[in-house]
């Protein structure tokens, strides 16, 4: 399965977001993809994906559950995931809510993915403790799975409470959507291993920036945990995030799709966040690749 992230940041988020999904499904999406950035410090203490810096392109950044929502209301087939949703960030009982709506508004097509952030000036724009966003990813979890799967739901925690409540609304999928992290560290993705139904790895292109064999290591954390818990590893899912650098050719997008896929990574979706702009030129990387 191969899907595409919406455009949603730096320019691209001018664009035509409902244009995109309803053209890019025709052409053959299977899946849509959004991110969570909520703003771009001017002196970064941590910049993004090891550099020292932030990109340009999240400057400007759509809400992603607007955005989610607008592809839910123009397609009708096509999986509708976030990669990821920076947990420590919402809400859960609001957030649950959200998801929950655009679950039921796609006909069960949601594929909700989280992950801890890494940006000191985010956590505290948004009021939340960088120092405890494991636990805070843990206890949203705990508390979307209660409000997903039982009715009355409470729940008692270190940062969030709900006394007894109904909540009728629950996602089409049951008992609940499969729920996807995000990580890279042996923590993170022991905690995959141990309670996730999917993981999120990321490669980048052009060849030579990715490397199969930290897939291959990283997955054998998440296998061995999931059989520490009692779990079945093969149960666990992947879709590979494949984002192209500024300057990649769709060529090489396309042999890294192909090079995933018999490697055992099937299902993947490409964000040309950083190599292309507008959404014509967008929607003509869409068709080339999946035309290959």
């Amino acid at each position: 399965m191969l899907g595409f992230a919406l455009p949603q940041f730096g320019e691209s988020a001018h664009d035509d977001v409902a244009r995109y999904a309803s053209t890019a499904e025709r052409l053959g999406a299977e899946s849509f993809w959004v991110g969570d950035r909520l703003l771009a410090p001017v002196h970064p203490t941590t910049g993004y994906a090891g550099t020292d810096s932030i990109p340009e392109e999240f400057r400007t950044a759509l809400d992603p559950l607007i955005v989610l929502t607008i592809a839910a209301t123009v397609t009708s087939t096509a999986r509708l995931g976030s990669n990821v949703l920076v947990a420590p960030w919402y809400p859960p009982v609001q957030l649950a809510r959200q998801l929950t709506s655009i679950d039921v508004i796609s006909g069960g097509r949601l594929l909700p993915g989280f992950g801890i952030g890494w940006s000191p000036e985010e956590f505290q724009a948004a009021g939340a403790a960088l120092r405890h966003r494991g636990a805070d990813l843990d206890e949203l979890l705990d508390i979307l799975d209660a409000l997903w799967t039982t009715n009355p739901v409470a729940h008692q925690g270190r940062r969030w409470s709900i006394p007894p409540s109904w909540v009728d609304l629950k996602p089409v999928r049951r008992p609940r959507p499969p729920i996807y992290l995000g990580a890279f560290t042996e923590k993170g993705l022991t905690r995959v291993g141990e309670r996730a139904d999917g993981w999120l790895p990321v490669i980048q292109v052009p060849s030579g920036r990715h490397n199969l064999d930290s897939l291959k290591q990283q997955r054998s954390i998440i296998d061995e945990a999931a059989r520490a818990a009692g779990r079945d590893p093969a149960a666990i899912h992947s879709y590979v995030r494949v984002n192209a650098a500024a300057g990649s050719e769709v060529e090489q997008v396309a042999e890294a799709v192909r090079i995933l896929a018999d490697s055992g990574y099937p299902d993947t979706f490409v964000d040309l966040m950083f190599a292309v702009s507008g959404i014509d030129e967008h929607l003509e990387w869409v068709e080339r690749l999946l035309a290959g």
